[in-house]
């Protein structure tokens, strides 16, 4: 009958302390009649089956702490072989002797049975439940589906040809968990009881890792998270027992990575090993040996490291399907998190860690990552060999695939020219990478250097007569190794390898300098190597821990094995300042041993972390990966040595400090004497301490005790005793004693206490003490400022009267109402207004950051200011007010960054103020040519026609103004200045503005007519179009028609000829309107459709009336006499072109009238009299003029509407 063991409800040992198997058979589950032949665990029901020799299947159920039956079966027709449940435990598999198989689910119901035409032994699911694997009793394994349908056969590549149906197999599993960041990693294993084990990574690989064990297999089983695969069996001894001669068996479990590499053997006692099986956790294993039950302890190779108070550990994260890697800082308590996809290694140095990952790019490509204590990246370096042996010291890292290894130094060890190693150590990098070095790494002595030797190198392990070569130059020689590498190791100089024929090679270091090898009797699991490069450890395959001498030259051989030996050893680590020193993990026991000599051992089940000065810290990885987002200090564990207990039992319990001095020098070792000095300056015996700090060579140390001599007073020397202890209460209350509150207030400034600082310091008098008074309130806002605590800082900074950092903490407060307040509040002229200004700048405030810097008298700062903060009207201002000269580069400048913005109307706001207006004008030009056909908006298209005239006309006298006012030169330079302006007009590319005026007229005259032509009532019907028309203004609008004409450089045809012919038709000028249709006709720019229907009206027209003009009022040409049409533009004699009346269109016919008839003109203007009808006026903006007679009720000129100053003109 099973029997179900519980853990038993006992007080939980000590941290660090190994507990019982806390196991005990609590019930026997009654119900089978003979012996038990299978039993297989459903994980996710929490149920137990099992099966007997009759066949008799029980399903197994806890129910309020009691066991019972579930369910029961019996085929009773053959034995059951093996019972499997799916992965999510939902179904099982029940395979008997004779080939009969079940299928059902958890609940009881039967899926499906059948008879396979075969002996069965085993049964599998695959990870995803889809086939099931069968192994037959001859050794061959088939794959059905979840249906019973066949797939196909296993092809089984470890057994030797014809042996095939002749091995049985011993066991077979397939992982069902998830592999992580890697899944490309065996799964199913196969073992057969001759010993040979194949790992496939599916059920059809054709190329999986073959295995030889060496043994009578008869057990298989993966471990919890997939790392590692156990075999076990019976292993025969090479020694014979009894008369016939016949070898001992012994249990032997072996233990593979995934990929096959050989981890560890374990040897069991007894003669038939026949089970083995993992707990949850995967710390423990359970063996059947014989009619015992054996547990093993299982210490897992983390992914773990400890290095400057940092323990880093690497987590995988099943959701992420990557690794966190989390450094915690155990002094603070303070962690940082990366995460890595494929981590494969985590080493630690001195100062650094290092993180061996494969890259995702290049699937032969891995990376090495120096690390520091927060995570960040410090170095890196690409590797093309597998990195599966990695080691770290504190200026290389190694890392070896079987048969190359690879040396990279990322910091020099040799000391600096100071004489200290460690100080002022330099980087030496190669070209590529000495750009990846991030800022602040100089303190660490990080920083790229000029190359002094090669910093990676690489070399066959086989081939190292010609030394190694840098990474670049090495070249594998492509033949298989034979003795492929096990383990590396190293100390800051030398490097050994291990191989797995047990021999061992030593290099020195930097130079790789093969020193010897050393011959070991097993495969080498783990070496290390004191600091002093003498003496090496190793641990075998079997966990046999062995000394030996590697000293190159000094006491002993080169490879002497050394009289000591442990067994059962799992951990051990080197002291890192004495060379005779190392600390080892044994079952659940650590030991400390000096030379070959253990001391007493403690109990302790922690990984050891680091050793240095007598102290050893470890920790309970096992506890922290439980819960590893949250790790507490407790599992952290401390231990001391013998020595270093005993040396403080003395100084605490004998008061005589000459036998402990006597003890010490029996034993020594800094830490010792450093404790001896301390005891001897607690009591005071000045003597005896400063010969412990002689014999620990510490400087300062004995210069205090010659500082403690030179005092007389004994309070006063233990009161400076005290302070040397960090005991600072304890030496003010003694300097209080004697009065003296001066020196505890120098001890309390010292130690940058200012908070005590202020309480001693209030209520005393003098200059000395408000000085004091107000560096500890601004060291106090210092300490606040560090912390982030703006608020506390500054109004501590207020006390203290310390304005710039005042500024600092206003403004990052955000507190802009007490930064406007200091502008006032500090002295004009004082520097601080200046950063004052420019903080206030920064936050958009620029009437407050304006007045700050003309407080301070830099009124160039205070335009910046507004130009910054596009404030460019009290740039203006202030530029105006304070003569500065450089304000319109300023406006230029942020014109074109308008126009980069595509705001050109804002730009030429800006070149206006600026006084760029022929910037401006050309500006304005471009915006009209944007503006689309004159039909639409043609006052818009004339106000920008108009405002870039203005501004050439503005661009002329800024031009003539400049030229100067002397005498018979004015001409001169008034036509250099018209000459000039052309040129550069010409050269801007926009001959529109060589006659700006032109545009204005063209659109000024288009809307006149338009206005004339359709100012009526009266209806008239052309074409399709409804046309309103006044008689009364049909002549004007024909003369504006005629002029408009002259326009076509700004105007189109259809535009112009068509409202030609129209206002020509209803004047009865068929002449004019025949000439219009003409111009229409012949017009390219006219669709052919629309010509056309310009043909068929013209030709409905003048069918009806003959092209003819009727009579007008001839007037005198003003320059050659001749009579003309009142409508010309042009006289035909002289090719004079008539000026016209910007008011109504007409062409202006001018008088010569005498000065003194124009003079005499204006004064009956001026007195109210009717101007003559010839009379005109012209503008003064624009130069245009009119007739009086239609200007005499306007205020404004009607082509560029500025006021109109009444000026007449003969």
């Amino acid at each position: 009958s099973p029997a179900i063991p519980q853990q038993q409800q006992q007080q939980p040992p000590p941290k660090g302390t190994p507990g019982q198997s806390n196991l005990s058979m609590n019930q026997t589950l009654e119900g089978h009649q003979g012996n038990i032949m299978v039993v297989t665990w459903n994980e996710h029901f929490r149920k137990l089956t099992t099966s007997d020799q009759n066949g008799l299947i029980i399903v197994w159920m806890l129910h309020r702490g009691i066991w019972f039956e579930e369910m029961i079966n019996n085929r009773n027709r053959s034995v059951v072989r093996d019972m499997k449940w799916t992965p999510d435990g939902q179904k099982i598999c029940i395979v008997y002797e004779d080939g009969a198989v079940i299928v059902g689910t958890v609940d009881g119901q039967r899926l499906w049975g059948r008879e396979v035409k075969t002996q069965l032994a085993f049964v599998e699911w695959s990870p995803d439940s889809k086939n099931i694997l069968f192994c037959t009793l001859t050794g061959e394994v088939h794959v059905y589906d979840n249906e019973g349908i066949y797939s196909h056969k296993v092809a089984i590549h470890c057994l030797d040809e014809g042996t095939h149906t002749n091995v049985p197999v011993a066991g077979i599993q397939w992982y069902d968990g998830h592999r992580g960041p890697e899944p490309t990693v065996p799964a199913l294993a196969i073992a057969f009881e001759n010993g040979r084990v194949q790992l496939m990574r599916c059920d059809t690989d054709d190329r999986p890792i073959l295995l030889d064990t060496q043994m009578k297999c008869s057990a298989l089983r993966w471990s919890p998270s997939g790392t590692a695969v156990t075999i076990a069996g019976m292993q025969a001894q090479g020694e014979t027992t009894g008369e016939g001669g016949s070898m001992r068996e012994v249990g032997v479990v072996q233990f593979y990575s995934p990929m096959g590499q050989h981890l560890r053997t374990l040897r069991v006692p007894g003669h038939s090993l026949k089970a083995i099986s993992w707990d949850g956790a995967g710390l423990r294993i359970a063996l059947a040996v014989d009619s015992h039950i054996f547990f093993a302890n299982i210490r897992p190779d983390y992914l773990a490291a400890y290095f400057s108070h940092t323990l880093v550990y690497a987590v995988l994260k099943k959701e992420r399907n990557e690794y966190a890697v989390i450094f915690w800082d155990t002094r603070r308590d303070e962690r940082y998190t990366k995460y890595i996809k494929k981590l494969l290694h985590v080493k630690a140095g001195e100062d650094y860690c290092v993180l061996a990952t494969k890259t995702e790019e290049a699937a032969e490509q891995h990376i090495l990552i120096v690390c520091n204590d927060i995570g960040s990246p410090v170095q890196s370096q690409y590797l093309t060999i597998e990195p599966l042996h990695v080691c770290m010291t504190s200026s290389h890292v190694m890392a070896a695939s079987e048969d190359t290894v690879y040396i990279w130094q990322y910091r020099s060890s040799l000391p600096s020219r100071g004489g200290v190693a460690g100080v002022g150590d330099t980087l030496t990098l190669t070209a590529t990478s000495a750009s990846t070095i991030p800022p602040g790494s100089a303190s660490a002595g990080l920083v790229p250097q000029p190359h002094r030797r090669r910093v990676e190198q690489m070399f066959h392990i086989d081939e190292y007569e010609g030394g190694a070569s840098d990474k670049e130059a090495f070249r594998h020689p492509g033949t298989v190794c034979q003795d492929p590498i096990a383990c590396i190791a190293a100390s800051d100089s030398c490097l050994v390898v291990g191989r797995e024929s047990g021999t061992v090679q030593r290099y020195s270091l930097p130079h790789l300098a093969l020193d010897g090898k050393v011959l070991i009797q097993t495969r080498p699991q783990v070496l290390a190597v004191n600091c002093a490069s003498s003496c090496m450890t190793c641990i075998d395959i079997n966990g046999i821990l062995t000394l030996y001498n590697i000293q190159h030259r000094g006491k002993g051989q080169m490879g002497e094995q050394l009289d000591f030996e442990r067994k059962d050893v799992w951990d051990m680590r080197w002291a890192s300042d004495n060379p005779d020193l190392f600390a080892l993990m044994e079952k659940t026991r650590m030991y400390v041993v000096r030379g070959t000599d253990p001391e007493e051992p403690v109990l302790s089940n922690g990984y050891i972390c680091s050793f240095k000065d007598l102290h050893i810290q470890s920790a309970l990885i096992d506890d922290l990966m439980k819960n590893p987002d949250s790790a507490k200090k407790d599992i952290l564990l401390e231990f001391d040595t013998k020595s270093l207990r005993d040396t403080s039992d003395i100084l605490t319990k004998v008061s005589n400090l000459k036998d402990a001095f006597t003890y010490v020098e029996e034993n020594p070792h800094p830490r010792l004497w450093r404790l001896l000095a301390e005891a001897a300056l607690d009591q005071l015996e000045l003597s005896v301490a400063e010969k412990a700090f002689v014999r620990y060579e510490e400087y300062q140390g004995i210069q205090f005790v010659k500082r403690l001599r030179m005092l007389d007073d004994k309070v006063k020397q233990k009161a400076e005793v005290a302070a040397y202890f960090q005991r600072f209460d304890e030496a003010e209350h003694l300097y209080f004693d004697i009065d003296r509150k001066d020196l505890a207030l120098d001890l309390r400034i010292k130690l940058g206490d200012w908070f005590r600082v202020i309480q001693l310091t209030q209520g005393g008098a003098g200059a000395g003490a408000s000085e004091i008074l107000h560096r500890a309130y601004s060291e106090i806002g210092d300490y606040y400022a560090d912390r982030g605590k703006w608020l506390q800082a500054s109004q501590y900074y207020a006390k203290a009267g310390n304005n710039a950092a005042l500024v600092e903490a206003y403004y990052l407060l955000e507190d802009y109402e007490k930064l406007r307040g200091m502008i006032d509040a500090l002295p004009e002229g004082d520097p601080l207004l200046a950063e004052l200004g420019r903080r206030l700048t920064t936050v958009g405030l620029c009437e407050a950051a304006v007045g700050a810097f003309l407080r301070v008298g830099d009124v160039k700062a205070a335009v910046d200011s507004c130009v910054i903060l596009n404030q460019w009207d009290l740039a203006v201002d202030l530029a105006e007010k304070h003569s500065f000269q450089q304000i319109e580069t300023l406006l230029a400048k942020y014109a074109q960054h308008l126009l980069d913005k595509t705001k050109k109307l804002e730009a030429v706001q800006l070149y206006r103020r600026a006084n760029r207006h022929q910037e401006a004008a050309r500006l304005l030009a471009q915006v009209g040519k944007t503006l689309g056909p004159p039909q639409f908006h043609p006052d818009r298209h004339k106000k920008l026609h108009l405002l870039a005239a203005l501004e050439v006309e503005k661009y002329k006298k800024k031009t003539f103004d400049g030229g100067g006012a002397g005498g018979t030169n004015i001409t001169a330079q008034t036509l250099n200045s018209l000459i000039t302006q052309d040129q550069t007009m010409l050269m801007a590319g926009d001959k529109s503005l060589e006659n700006p005026w032109r545009g204005v007229e063209a659109y000024h005259v288009y809307m006149l007519a338009q206005k004339q032509l359709f100012d009526g009532p009266t209806c008239v019907y052309l074409y399709v179009y409804v046309v309103f028309v006044c008689a009364s203004s049909m002549e004007a609008a024909l003369r504006s028609c005629i002029r408009l004409a002259d326009y076509e450089d700004h105007l189109d045809v259809q535009t112009i000829y068509s409202l030609l012919a129209l206002t020509a038709y209803y004047t009865k000028f068929f002449q004019q309107a025949s000439k219009a249709f003409i111009k229409l006709e012949a017009s390219p720019d006219i669709p052919k459709a629309t010509r056309q229907k310009y043909e068929d009206l013209a030709l409905a027209i003048f069918t009806k009336h003959p092209p003819r003009d009727p009579a007008s009022r001839m007037l005198p040409c003003p320059r050659c006499n001749t009579p003309i049409a009142d409508w010309t533009v042009i006289c035909p004699h002289c090719s004079y072109r008539l000026p016209f009346c910007v008011a109504s269109g007409r062409p202006i016919f001018k008088k010569y009238l005498t000065p003194e008839a124009a003079s005499s003109l204006a004064a009956s203007a001026s007195n109210a009299v009717e101007p003559a009808a010839s009379e005109t006026i012209q503008c003064k903006t624009c130069k245009h003029r009119m007739y009086a007679s239609e200007a005499r009720r306007l205020r404004h000129c009607p082509f560029c509407h500025s006021l109109l100053v009444h000026k007449y003109v003969s």
